[in-house]
């Protein structure tokens, strides 16, 4: 299992787009992906469950990907965070 920290720099947060675009990404990898945001978990490879986390610009969120491709599947996530998720 492999944990890291990122801060959202989307000015609207992991609103609808941006977070379609973070569970397309989640979902190219076997391992099982969350993240915590103010001790809640959401599975990263649903949509409903990134946006339920209500995560807002500046927010820290904590990924854990556990699985055959944890560490590729880590990176991935944390360079599409701060790459802006397509915004």
């Amino acid at each position: 299992m492999v944990r890291q920290k990122v801060v959202i720099k989307n000015p609207t947060g992991l609103h609808l787009r941006p977070a379609g675009i973070l569970c397309k990404e989640a979902m190219q990898f076997k391992s099982l992906i969350t993240f915590t945001f103010k001790e809640n978990t959401a599975n990263a490879k649903s949509v409903l469950s990134v946006l339920g986390a209500c995560v807002k610009c500046g927010d820290e969120i904590e990924f854990c990907c556990e699985g055959v491709d944890e560490e590729e599947a880590l990176q991935a996530l944390v360079k599409a965070i701060e790459n802006g998720l397509g915004e």
